[in-house]
């Protein structure tokens, strides 16, 4: 007998079924032929190849994969993880891109737009010809979006303002850090309305709206990340999603993005501890190789545990959603395990490269600074362990 896979100790990778195990294989095999050779040098230079890049993943279905219909591939929660973790793996940019893409701007078309908004916009998105973003987040408020001065007030074609009914909406404000930003043909924007929080879609060029790119990033460089500006931009009644209102809307497509977040840091933690081992075969110090001292060993067994904990979570959690049964709770429980457990993970496995650790040569301190940014994105640690805390007591503590 063979001993066990010392990637995936406990064979996670079997409970897949072969639909998804073929599905991850598939995007695995892409990211190691079309990213891996290129995410050292985009990361340096802190660019991303979206317009290049977004056709491919559409041809490859991921864009929007859970989703039904409009060109989307309806697959289930393990296979679009599974994914996830793929594109992680690669690096944190490319699964950002997929996320706001699929869970954020078309899971809101999708779950809150009008038949004409689905219509003009996902086909498009999902085969990658059209780019989305999604603005929640504003400089002054990220955990707490409920505080946003990002508005939109009704106007009557005429200049007369008017809290209901017919005329124009006039969207005023700004968001923050906003992945894909500068590159998207359209924004799914929430400002508050005198009827609460509403959803906008404003297309790429429309007066008065403008993304300015954020530089200087040590985290995510492979990735778009801009601040949308909207100077009274004026926008058609067919611009709002009809079909929410209050801060629901947003948060539940927060927490479509927040599952795909705790694969893909499985996916991180699986690159970091790999080339951990790979190095530790291979770097010879006191006449062997360092994997055969004990401290070094110890470092491994570490990374393997945490590992394959965090993929039995993301695991776990996957078929609860699959069975309707899976709760915000839940996803919060995940993100909040899997990104700690994967930024450890990071942190040893850097140790175990000494020097070279710190170059683009290896994927390690790419894969922890950008961990770094996963931590706090789409709910920071805090914020999920008071979502847990509410759910183990009964007792809200946010304020």
């Amino acid at each position: 007998m063979t001993g066990p896979d010392p990637i995936d100790l406990l064979a996670v990778g079997d409970l897949l079924t072969d639909e998804e195990r073929l599905i991850q294989s598939t995007v695995r095999r892409f990211a190691d032929e079309r990213i891996r050779p290129h995410i050292a040098d985009w990361f340096e230079r802190g660019v991303f190849p979206v317009r290049e890049l977004a056709p491919e993943l559409g041809a490859l279905g991921l864009l929007g994969m859970h989703l039904d219909g409009y060109g989307c591939a309806g697959a289930g929660a393990v296979a679009y993880g599974a994914a996830c973790l793929e594109l992680e793996a690669a690096d944190s940019g490319l699964r950002s891109f997929v996320s706001v893409q699929g869970s954020l701007a078309m899971r809101a078309i999708h779950a809150f737009g009008s038949e004409e908004q689905k219509q003009q916009w996902l086909p498009g998105m999902a085969a990658g010809e059209l780019i989305g973003c999604f603005g929640l987040t504003e400089p002054d408020f990220g955990s707490d979006p409920a505080g946003m001065r990002t508005t939109a007030r009704r106007k009557g074609r005429g200049g007369t303002s008017r809290p209901e009914g017919g005329g124009d909406w006039v969207l005023s404000g700004s968001k923050m850090w906003i992945t894909n930003g500068s590159a998207s043909d359209v924004a799914v924007v929430w400002a508050q309305t005198e009827q609460g929080v509403r959803g906008f879609l404003v297309p790429r060029g429309t007066r008065g709206f403008t993304a300015t790119d954020v530089h200087g990033k040590l985290s995510l460089r492979a990735s778009v990340t801009s601040e949308l500006h909207f100077d009274e931009v004026v926008l058609p009644d067919d611009a709002v999603l009809p079909g929410v209102s209050g801060l629901r809307g947003p948060l539940s497509c927060l927490n479509e993005a927040r599952y795909g977040i705790l694969w893909g840091t499985v996916g991180a933690a699986r690159d970091c501890y790999q080339a951990a081992l790979d190095y530790s075969k291979s770097r010879v110090q006191f006449g062997r190789p360092i994997a055969g001292f004990q401290l070094t060993q110890e470092k491994l067994v570490e990374m393997a545990l945490e590992l394959e904990k965090a993929h039995l979570v993301a695991w776990r959690i996957g078929r609860l959603k699959e069975a309707g049964a899976a709760r915000a709770a839940h996803v919060s429980f995940g993100k909040l395990n899997n990104v700690r457990s994967a930024l450890e993970i990071a942190r040893s496995a850097r140790t175990v490269l000494g020097a070279n650790g710190i170059t683009t040569a290896y994927p390690v301190l790419r894969h922890a600074n950008n961990l770094e940014s996963v931590l706090t994105y789409e709910g920071t640690s805090e914020i999920h362990t008071l979502v847990l805390g509410e759910a183990i007591t009964g007792t809200a503590a946010y304020r």
